[in-house]
């Protein structure tokens, strides 16, 4: 059996990272699987951060399904809850005028792209090409508290005639 120190340079670098990235057992015969696209697409998202880029491209017509899990707090004066959100937001949230809870998840694609509620569960059929953004819907991000795992599942793009959607 080889021992890593004694590989060659180049083979060095192709291993690297996979055993910076947590992949030693991976190494070993019999071990390695793929991954499926839903276990390499889950973000972490922070309520006091303002839109956080989840990294994914979307093109017209792609569709995806957003999971979120855990809790946060868009202010001192309400408790933790989920990504459906607390109390309906006042209009200067990014998605006020009843659209959305104070304190949801709430999504948008491209730098400009018109915000939208995603909660715990959504799927997106996306109109636009862009990255998909994310946040929590709040004016003040400096008292917020706490965090969400998403995970994003690219689902089928829909037929090209509309059919699907």
């Amino acid at each position: 059996m080889t021992h890593l120190h004694k590989l060659r340079p180049l083979v060095w670098l192709v291993l690297a990272p996979a055993l910076l990235c947590g992949a030693v057992g991976s190494l070993r015969p019999g071990t390695w699987r793929p991954h499926t696209q839903t276990e390499l697409l889950t973000h972490t998202l922070y309520a006091y951060r303002g839109w956080q880029s989840t990294g994914v491209v979307l093109a017209p017509g792609d569709q995806v399904r957003l999971t979120a899990k855990g809790e946060w707090q868009y202010s001192p004066v309400v408790q933790m809850h989920d990504a459906n959100g607390g109390l309906w937001a006042p209009d200067f949230y990014p998605l006020g005028r009843g659209r959305a809870p104070g304190g949801a998840l709430i999504g948008r694609v491209g730098e400009n792209g018109e915000p939208f509620f995603v909660g715990r569960r959504s799927t997106l059929y996306a109109d636009v090409a862009g990255f998909l953004y994310l946040r929590i819907n709040d004016d003040l991000l400096g008292d917020n508290h706490g965090q969400l795992s998403l995970t994003i599942e690219r689902l089928s793009a829909p037929a090209a005639d509309g059919v699907g959607r």
